[in-house]
């Protein structure tokens, strides 16, 4: 799969690294842009306040499977209901919100861990099998959510929580599973 990556810090740099791992071509792109023309999957990897001005500078964004990464630590602009519905004004693909409760400073551990670590998604049903690939192709097990609307936002409004937790344990992985799946 052809990926672009918009971002390369911690978790769009994290990404990219496990998914070339797993075989996959990654173009990463930073601050200054870039084109995502050839891409069949764009992965937005910025925070979440500055996703116009990021997406704003890549050409070739149009009509994508999109997963949005991001989270928002400051007050939240209300104009769509979550950042992956803001990101998919933009891109106009089908679109998922995934990696966006999982640490960056884990991807390295992910494969000494006991049991596959679970991350949630949330995905229209273009984006739902793709997205669910590329997590299992981190190192994850895909835990979906429900749809876009309004999974996006359930998984955005957790972060509080989340990060509650890492401030007493530290980043940390989470597992998920029915019972006897373990």
């Amino acid at each position: 799969m052809d990926i672009t990556v918009i971002g390369r810090g911690h978790v769009g740099g994290g990404l990219a690294r496990l998914w070339e791992r797993a075989g996959h071509r990654v173009n990463g792109l930073g601050r200054d842009g870039g084109d995502a023309s050839g891409a069949d999957v764009v992965v937005v990897a910025v925070p979440g306040h500055t996703i116009a001005e990021a997406l704003g500078k890549v050409t070739g964004l149009g009509g994508q499977v999109t997963i949005d990464t991001t989270n928002l630590y400051t007050a939240r602009d209300d104009t769509f209901p979550s950042l992956a519905h803001q990101v998919k004004s933009i891109i106009g693909g089908p679109t998922a919100k995934s990696f966006s409760t999982v640490f960056a400073a884990t991807y390295d551990r992910i494969a000494e861990q006991r049991v596959t670590p679970s991350n949630f998604y949330a995905a229209e049903p273009g984006a739902k099998e793709i997205t669910a690939q590329l997590i299992r192709d981190a190192g994850y097990d895909p835990v979906f959510v429900g749809d876009l609307t309004p999974g996006a936002r359930l998984l955005e409004d957790s972060s509080g929580l989340t990060r509650a937790l890492a401030a007493q344990m530290g980043p940390f992985f989470y597992r998920y599973a029915a019972p006897g799946q373990l």
